[in-house]
């Protein structure tokens, strides 16, 4: 049996979302996104019958290649920096995490106009300012919410962002409660549904829950170390 103790982590992992609710949270519903980048199809598989029915993937050809031979009924979402070039594979998935830019928004917009569907997306905000990392600063995530507003094909359902690598509380905290404050700002600038904050990762996803996350993504903490 492929990865045989991801029942027990998953328990695990849910039992210490609910304890992050009860010390913290914001009353929200929080989602499990099991992360299987770089593992086979036997892990959405794995993950689908331990009751996981989210999974992440930020490269678009393997979740293609995976999707092709995974039996389980899942809801597949794109959670890595996407490509122009490749947004004609967005409406294969349930919410694209990483819209960052105008331009981006217009290739999204014209692959879900395609194949006559509205696309969920979220946008991504980079609080820290990390040069590493994908994302609009919040300065600018007003500008950019708003001009998806007249994209009729893009639905805005929340926010993603990334925390810096750190074990620091107050460092994971300001990076969070950033990206709270950046989804009231694309609420107030017409979407006024959106409700979605994916945020926290294997290392802080406990702080994340507390400060308000509606989506975990976790892969190391369920499946443990990637190849």
């Amino acid at each position: 049996m492929a990865f045989p103790e991801l029942g027990l982590r998953v328990r695990d992992v849910q039992d210490r979302i609910d304890a992050a609710q009860m010390r913290g949270g914001h009353g929200q519903t929080v989602r499990l996104i099991a992360v299987t980048k770089t593992h086979g199809p036997d892990a959405v598989n794995a993950a689908a019958a331990c009751g996981v029915a989210d999974v992440g993937e930020n490269k678009v050809q393997e979740v293609l290649d995976k999707m092709q031979v995974v039996s389980a009924a899942v809801r597949w979402h794109f959670i890595g920096h996407l490509q122009r070039n490749k947004t004609k594979a967005a409406p294969h998935f349930a919410l694209i995490h990483s819209l960052d830019s105008v331009r981006l928004a217009d290739a999204l917009q014209a692959a879900a106009a395609q194949r006559d569907r509205v696309q969920n997306v979220l946008v991504q905000v980079n609080v820290a300012g990390e040069e590493q990392k994908s994302g609009v600063a919040p300065a600018e995530v007003e500008a950019l919410a708003a001009y998806i507003a007249g994209l009729p094909s893009l639905r805005v359902t929340g926010v993603m962002c990334m925390a810096p690598y750190t074990d620091d509380e107050v460092t994971l905290r300001h990076a969070f409660s950033g990206a709270r404050a950046a989804l009231g700002t694309v609420r107030a600038a017409g979407h006024g549904e959106a409700h979605e904050l994916s945020m926290g990762m294997s290392n802080d996803y406990e702080v994340a829950v507390e400060e308000g996350a509606t989506l975990v993504r976790l892969g190391t903490v369920l499946f443990g170390a990637r190849n």
